[in-house]
């Protein structure tokens, strides 16, 4: 299974030399494994996405549609393809489709083309608490803790696992993480994973005070990764206002006072890595 990292931050894009290490785009991760695809977001690095020629279906999986993980939706070349079978698969909403909540970002004015003139072979697909086939994959979803319909996934190969939960808040709660995990949101999704890639925007002192609205401290990301057991460990969601300098800065300070009994890296937008 190879994981190619297309875009880490959270809210919006920043670009600049500041930012140029561990990169501006929003959240967008290609999951490969033979010949089959997974697109997991479509935030701006989805611009960044090319697929081989042979290739003729994709499959695109939004955790949810906060603008950041949709953006770049109206600017990936498959959905312009006659040729090319794309699938996207989202949250289900108790209100409306997939297919209406996404009309409403690709459509004017927020963009020219509506979603029914999209020249591709596209299908829709409401997820919720499910589990699904696609190519080599076994792919299971669940809601999590993040402000509407939201869910992580977890993507089994032939060989290996891979969870994604970029925007996600498990420590929401009176006292933070709770100790008995059955209870803790995305807890299954992360169990003993391979490779974890978790929200880690905040640090202890900004998360008190933004508890509800969504994301992580990177001191709270560790220990549900710890808890979870996972094997390998990426921060993301990297706050907008973080130079790569800060981003050290702060990665510096948290393994100062953690230690976790593996790996943990923050994020960067071309990172390539190959699970065995």
């Amino acid at each position: 299974m190879r994981i190619s990292v297309k875009g880490v931050r959270g809210s919006i894009p920043t670009s600049g030399a500041d930012t140029s290490y561990y990169g501006g785009n929003t959240s967008c991760t290609v999951v490969s494994e033979k010949d089959c695809f997974l697109v997991l977001d479509g935030g701006s690095g989805m611009q960044k996405v090319t697929l081989p020629a042979a290739v003729k279906r994709v499959d695109i999986l939004l955790t949810h549609l906060h603008l950041d993980h949709i953006q770049g939706l109206g600017f990936f070349s498959s959905l312009f393809n006659p040729a090319m079978e794309v699938h996207i698969w989202g949250p289900a909403s108790a209100t409306q489709s997939l297919h209406s909540r996404l009309s409403r970002y690709l459509s004017p004015p927020l963009f020219p083309v509506l979603i029914r003139d999209l020249p591709c072979q596209l299908t829709l697909h409401d997820i919720a608490n499910s589990v699904f086939e696609i190519g080599p994959f076994t792919i299971s979803s669940r809601f999590v803790i993040h402000p509407g319909p939201t869910v992580g996934f977890r993507i089994s190969g032939q060989r290996s696992v891979f969870a994604y939960l970029p925007d996600h808040e498990p420590a929401l709660g009176l006292t933070g993480l709770l100790k008995d995990t059955k209870w803790i949101s995305g807890f299954d999704l992360a169990s003993d994973a391979d490779l974890l890639m978790h929200d880690a925007q905040y640090t202890t002192p900004e998360y008190n005070n933004k508890i509800g609205w969504g994301h992580s401290s990177m001191e709270d990301a560790i220990q549900f990764a710890s808890l979870a057991t996972v094997r390998h460990f990426l921060l993301t969601h990297h706050d907008p206002s973080r130079t790569d300098e800060l981003l050290n800065e702060m990665f510096a300070d948290i393994q100062k006072k953690i230690s976790p009994p593996f790996p943990i890296e923050l994020a960067r937008e071309g990172m390539e890595i190959e699970l065995p």
